[in-house]
């Protein structure tokens, strides 16, 4: 019998590291590598069904384990990103705190 490939591999790999790249900017870092662990998490449920019948499992292994750690980095991102926020004194406050360092940036390299 042909065994055949979970679905789902492929796309899982690529999104979980666009996510490790993405990490740093939190939330894009944290939404493509929660898709790819859902469909990892999705495609491993099908292989527990029935797992004579697949033979990329190792793939859907190696999605899983990319995604998470790259879930996990971005999650702490957004945690690090909500605490320098909130830090400068609200969303405002620190927009006004980054302009101001954007400008004086720019002068000293004028």
């Amino acid at each position: 019998m042909e065994q055949k490939k979970l679905p789902n591999g492929v796309l899982s790999i690529v999104l979980g590291i666009f996510g490790f790249i993405c990490c740093c900017t939190g939330i894009f870092g944290a939404i493509s590598s929660g898709v790819g662990f859902f469909l990892a998490k999705k495609s491993e449920k099908i292989y527990q069904e029935n797992p004579d019948e697949y033979d990329n499992y190792g793939q859907i292994k190696t999605a899983k384990i990319i995604s998470l750690i790259a879930l996990i980095l971005s999650l702490l991102m957004v945690i690090r990103w909500i605490y320098i926020i909130y830090s400068a004194g609200g969303f405002s406050e620190f927009m006004e705190e980054f302009r101001a360092a954007y400008e004086e940036a720019v002068e000293q390299y004028n």
